[in-house]
């Protein structure tokens, strides 16, 4: 048991993103060839678990990826209120801030927006979901 849970009940769930139209960066039509894939937790109306994430935390992955840049793992991380996808432990300077993240609802058709390391908010729609333990 973690934090009273138990371990093997905890689900994780798949999810799949891509850039969404962002005029203003240059995507006027989105981008299905940039985006992210996410392995989180997250409670049954779709926000993430903070409980879970605490007790699956090494579980939780990021992986970005854009034609013109190297596929980037990562993590999701969390600082005070912040969540963040976090790709080098070291430092900060890597780290993308996701807007909000404690209140999305993680659901097909729902919208994410996410800091790039050029500091560019940048829109991305969720566009797969699917439970995987």
């Amino acid at each position: 048991m973690v934090f009273g849970l138990e371990i093997q009940s905890m689900t994780l769930t798949k999810i799949v993103m891509h850039l969404a139209r962002n005029p203003e960066a240059g995507f006027a039509e989105g981008s299905r060839e940039h985006g992210y894939l996410l392995v989180l937790p997250l409670t049954a109306d779709g926000q993430i678990d903070e409980d879970l994430w605490h007790a699956r935390r090494s579980d939780c992955s990021v992986r970005a990826f854009s034609p013109d840049a190297p596929v980037r793992e990562g993590r999701l991380a969390r600082r005070g209120h912040n969540w963040f996808f976090d790709y080098d432990r070291g430092g900060v300077d890597d780290d993308e801030p996701v807007f909000k993240l404690e209140q999305h609802r993680f659901e097909v058709g729902e919208y994410v927006t996410i800091r790039d390391h050029d500091e560019t908010p940048l829109v991305y729609r969720i566009d797969g979901k699917e439970p995987l333990d």
